[in-house]
């Protein structure tokens, strides 16, 4: 079974992502940090980002290892933990324009397919992961929350690890990013047809972690009549 997950940044797919996956046992694939990779990887090379081949290449050529912890999905990159420089915010703002290149989209989605093992569930985490990538995808869920409550909650993260706040910022950047993801040609950041959305924005993660886990039950037991 395969679970898919989409929505905009800040919503808590994440979270709900390693939720699930830690309830049932799958296998999770962050498709969000095979872009976030690709840009740390492209900047460390000096590429410009807009400079749509070298960067398809640098997606090609990536050299990542993910290790499940009780604590979240490490994430290496030749050979280097970069998990905490990934998640860093110029880093997720370059992520977005590295996900607008049609090349880049095309050199990760085998990589992202072949994370989909026969005999091993899968919950994918990103932003095409239901229309594009999985779109035989059993379940798939599209969490999305207002881009004031996503701003609030990165601030707080921020605040929390005593880095410096520019709360207007924050806002803007995750109101470009949105726009950037639901504007771009390839793969628009948008709902599947038979997705089930989820608003976080009222919502606690437990509240949400039931609502899929609902969902992931209800498609279940579906699965199991027809055998």
């Amino acid at each position: 079974m395969i679970i898919t997950v989409d929505g905009p940044s800040g919503a808590g797919k994440g979270t709900l992502c390693q939720l699930l996956a830690k309830h049932t046992g799958f296998t999770l694939l962050d498709s969000g940090a095979l872009y976030r990779l690709t840009a740390l990887a492209a900047l460390r090379e000096g590429i410009d980002l807009s400079c749509e081949e070298q960067v398809a290449n640098i997606a090609l050529g990536l050299e990542i290892h993910f290790k499940p912890t009780e604590q979240g999905v490490q994430v290496w990159l030749a050979g280097q933990y970069v998990s905490r420089q990934i998640r860093e915010e110029h880093i997720g703002m370059a992520a977005s324009k590295v996900a607008a290149l049609t090349p880049v989209r095309k050199a990760l989605l085998v990589r992202q397919r072949a994370f989909a093992v026969d005999g091993q569930g899968l919950i994918a985490d990103g932003r095409d992961m239901g229309t594009v990538v999985f779109q035989e995808a059993e379940v798939k869920l599209f969490l999305t929350a207002s881009a004031q409550e996503r701003a609030r909650r990165r601030i707080a993260q921020l605040e929390e690890a005593k880095l410096h706040v520019d709360p207007e910022q924050i806002l803007r950047d995750i109101q470009e990013r949105d726009r950037r993801d639901t504007e771009r040609k390839t793969s628009p950041l948008i709902p599947a047809a038979d997705a089930i959305l989820l608003d976080s924005t009222h919502m606690d993660i437990n509240a949400v972690f039931e609502q899929a886990l609902s969902a992931f039950e209800r498609s279940k037991q579906r699965s199991d009549s027809l055998r």
